[in-house]
């Protein structure tokens, strides 16, 4: 797996649902690229059933962390979002988390 960021959006409006994919290195870094994505993929439509799959991604625990915060207060980072819309989504979390230190320990 690459350090590189990949994120991929998928969504159909007719079902009001949105998923965001991330690939690569996640970082508390890395993350507001992944938040500002999911701004947008949230202001497409109201009621949208949003979800961010982690699955194929590295992530460090402070940013698995911080995402899961944003989750659970349906409000990203006031750097990302200074107005606080609502954002709700779920998390797919990574298939492996503990796959970000070992991956650190290897560079």
């Amino acid at each position: 797996m690459t350090d590189k960021l990949n994120i991929l959006v998928r969504v159909d409006l007719d079902y009001a649902r949105a998923q965001v994919s991330a690939r690569g290195h996640v970082t508390v870094h890395s993350i507001h690229a992944l938040y500002v994505v999911v701004k947008r993929a949230n202001a497409l439509r109201k009621g949208l059933e949003l979800e961010v799959d982690m699955r194929n991604a590295y992530v460090d625990p402070d940013a698995l962390e911080q995402l899961r915060t944003c989750s659970k207060t349906h409000h990203l980072p006031v750097i990302i979002d200074p107005l606080q819309e609502d954002c709700t989504f779920s998390i797919l979390p990574p298939a492996q988390p503990a796959l970000a230190a070992a991956h650190k320990l290897a560079a």
